[in-house]
């Protein structure tokens, strides 16, 4: 060994090379398609966690988390139509996942505008979004106000669209009381709050023979505990209130809506079902006994219809 080599030397030109050896192999994972998790920056200030695994040449699937969750929802259908040989992209809504707390923009003005950034800085090109829950929602609004090019096919799986509330013009939504009760439960102990939506109607696991996985339920736990509350808080009058009708007119692209028949958070009627008419070239498929998580608890129903609508 060189004796003018020091131990701080070596130290030093060691962290170098791994330095190198890190680069090296980020730069090799981008240009060969590879699995890449990262953040941008939007025009307001905000980092946003986006994942982009799978050739970049490849058709776009870009998958939308709902309520208070993360792109960690989507692991399974990331992974089956990575293998499929999809380019797929999940990003964490501002204020949830690893994206920042914001305490301001929870609201799908700001949500559906944080996608049309995210679909410039990754440049995504015929691409197919699809939204579960309040991404669901997030999906109808960029839709209807994507770049041209930009957006080849939209699915509302469970979706809020066009409005989950009671109103003068919604008679028959859910009384605003419920989201009230959301509120205060959040506030009064959101970490009990988070383990109770799951342990019971989220996934369907309050009904008789129902088959519950404590890994789904502590899985939707980390994810609702990895977000904001404040964000969390907001975006409870932003799924619920939003009005998306004028969205969903608009939207000229092919539009797939599925939706479990059992679903106890979303009610069936009252969204998807409209939603699927007041889209220009919609389908309607419903599951017969199904939660409002079917891709969750029945990823391979779902997914072969999700494959079977991007391959049409």
């Amino acid at each position: 060994m060189n004796p003018n080599l020091t131990r701080r030397t070596l130290m030093t030109t060691g962290a170098a090379a791994a330095a190198l050896l890190i680069l090296n192999r980020t730069t090799n994972a981008q240009s060969q398609g590879e699995i890449i998790m990262a953040t941008f920056t939007t025009a307001d200030g905000t980092n946003i966690f986006y994942k982009d695994w799978g050739p970049r040449d490849a058709q776009p699937i870009v998958f939308h988390h709902g309520w208070p969750l993360s792109s960690d929802d989507w692991d399974n259908q990331m992974l089956y139509f990575l293998e499929q040989g999809y380019r797929v992209v999940a990003h964490d809504r501002r204020g949830h996942g690893r994206s920042d707390q914001t305490d301001t923009g929870n609201e799908m003005d700001t949500y559906a505008q944080d996608v049309i950034e995210l679909a410039r800085h990754l440049d995504l090109k015929n691409a197919i979004h699809i939204g579960h829950s309040t991404g669901g929602g997030e999906v109808a609004r960029y839709a209807a106000r994507a770049e041209p090019g930009r957006v080849a096919k939209a699915v509302l799986i469970g979706a809020v669209p066009p409005v989950m509330a009671k109103t003068e013009s919604n008679p028959d939504g859910i009384p605003l009381e419920v989201f009230d009760g959301f509120r205060s439960a959040l506030i009064a102990n959101r970490a009990q709050f988070f383990l109770d939506i799951p342990s019971g109607p989220f996934f369907g696991f309050n009904r008789e023979g129902a088959t519950v996985s404590q890994g789904q339920i502590q899985n939707w736990w980390r994810q609702g505990m990895m977000g904001g509350a404040k964000a969390q808080y907001d975006c409870i009058k932003a799924f619920s209130e939003t009005d998306f009708t004028e969205d969903l007119k608009a939207i000229t692209v092919p539009v797939l809506v599925l939706h479990g028949e059992d679903d106890q958070i979303v009610p069936v009627a009252n969204t998807s079902a409209l939603a699927a008419k007041l889209v220009q070239n919609g389908t309607l498929k419903t599951y017969p006994g199904l939660s409002h998580a079917p891709f969750a608890t029945h990823p391979d129903l779902v997914n072969a219809d999700l494959l079977a609508f991007a391959k049409a």
